[in-house]
């Protein structure tokens, strides 16, 4: 099942660093079938609660073996510095739903 990558990026000191590890990510997700789907987008509206306006990205794998598995390659391992040095975010893995999924299916029998 489809899996995601999300990071709310909280604040980012743009750089040499963050300049470089933008040039090699991508090359780190193909192996394990990456692609970005949002990344820092200029037109985002928070509609409720707060969110940082330093941006948002979304990485979608083909499983969560798959992100898991680039999250732990020795290619990501190698550039990952080159970001943290350099951004505060909150990132997460998490599983899409299925194909025709809707929210009652999340409704437990009691």
């Amino acid at each position: 099942m489809t899996a995601y990558a999300i990071a709310q990026v909280n604040s980012v000191r743009f750089n040499a660093e963050i300049v470089e590890y933008l040039l090699r990510i991508d090359a780190t997700l193909d192996p394990f079938g990456g692609r970005f789907i949002v990344h820092a987008p200029k037109d985002l509206r928070v509609m409720e609660g707060t969110w940082g306006d330093a941006g948002t990205i979304v990485i979608e794998f083909p499983s969560m073996d798959a992100a898991a598995a680039w999250w732990d390659s020795p290619a990501y391992g190698e550039i990952l510095p080159l970001r943290t040095r350099h951004m505060d975010a909150d990132i997460i893995l998490v599983e899409g739903v299925p194909a025709g999924y809707r929210a009652e299916h999340g409704v437990k029998e009691q």
